[in-house]
């Protein structure tokens, strides 16, 4: 982890009832255990309560106490720093960490960058994303994270078996 970047733990996707409540789609297990959250619209949000909703997780902040301004606050992401994260063990990664990555081959050659992590269903797939030409953008392929694929990534480039490489 070279920066202390904003990681988006979740985004408010509307207003539920009329008390400011929000919903929120959620990208972390555990968002109780950030009682501060930072919002893409420059604002703190202290966190009072979460629960599971029907249609998202239903969440109370304590600086939004209307509908109004619930609704007001429909697509701002919620950020903590890389640093508040729990730490990983051996060959755990978060995803905010790969995105962006430099990507090489076994045999060195480049092939551009990480531009996202999907998960599926069998697990987790990177997107790289090769340099681009001409003034337009690189190709785009992907290959699954996992050993065969991938056998190597620190905080510096990511490295790709050169027979998955297309």
């Amino acid at each position: 982890m070279v920066q202390d970047r904003p990681v988006t733990l979740a985004v408010i996707i509307g207003a539920h009832g009329v008390t400011g409540e929000v919903r929120l789609k959620v990208f972390t297990e555990d968002l109780g255990r950030y009682k501060t959250l930072g919002a893409s619209t420059g604002i703190a949000l202290t966190l009072k309560s979460a629960r599971p909703g029907s249609n998202g997780t239903i969440a109370r902040f304590a600086e939004v106490t209307d509908r109004n301004a619930a609704e007001a606050l429909r697509g701002t992401e919620l950020t903590v720093p890389r640093s508040a994260l729990p730490p990983l063990e051996p060959g755990e990664y978060y995803h905010a960490d790969l995105v962006g990555l430099p990507a090489v081959s076994t045999t060195g050659e480049p092939l551009g960058h990480v531009v996202s992590v999907e998960d599926f269903g069998a697990g987790d797939v990177i997107e790289v994303e090769r340099p681009a030409v001409d003034d337009k953008p690189g190709a785009r392929f992907m290959v699954p994270m996992n050993a065969d694929a991938v056998p190597e990534w620190d905080a510096e480039r990511l490295v790709i078996d050169a027979a998955f490489v297309v």
